[in-house]
């Protein structure tokens, strides 16, 4: 199955702010998700534990940056992308 990802306008413009080669590791993680958006081997993807009924996923990307997204359907929508270090401090619960 192939899924539609669709980036948040807030991710899209933290993404232009980064330098290329940024751009580009970002850019290749995410297109990972059109094919393969669950969690599984490899490790980069989980499912966070934010209370029954709410579905949201967090990719690991190069060490550097967490792309959290929910799934519905056949569409991923990516809400947020963060450096390692603000993912941690805005969701230093988990």
């Amino acid at each position: 199955m192939t899924f539609f990802v669709s980036i948040d306008i807030d991710a899209v413009t933290f993404v232009h702010s980064l330098d290329g080669k940024s751009r580009r590791i970002i850019r290749n993680h995410l297109q990972k998700l059109e094919t393969d958006p669950l969690p599984g081997k490899g490790g980069d993807k989980e499912l966070l534990d934010l209370g029954p009924n709410v579905k949201i996923y967090r990719l690991h990307i190069a060490r550097s940056f967490s792309a959290f997204y929910q799934i519905e359907g056949d569409q991923v929508l990516v809400s947020e992308i963060l450096t390692i270090e603000h993912a941690h401090k805005k969701y230093k619960k988990l």
